[in-house]
């Protein structure tokens, strides 16, 4: 975040364009939206489908590319 409360734009999020700090990030960032916890929410769906955060870990260990 910037000095003024700004987020903070990545140009790209391709896995070639980012580090993998940066990739945990962005994905803790598009997480982060609802503001609650992953472990007992079902706002996207994946009601028992454990931690969402795992869906990612591909991206973020920089395997699989995410839309």
């Amino acid at each position: 975040m910037s000095k003024r409360g700004e987020r903070m734009e990545f140009k790209s999020i391709l896995i070639k364009d980012t580090t993998r700090a940066e990739r945990e990030r962005i994905v803790a960032r598009s997480l982060a939206v609802c503001g609650t916890e992953c472990e007992f929410c079902n706002g996207c769906d994946n009601l028992g489908g454990g931690r969402v955060d795992e869906i990612y870990r591909p991206y973020i260990e920089g395997e699989k590319e995410i839309a």
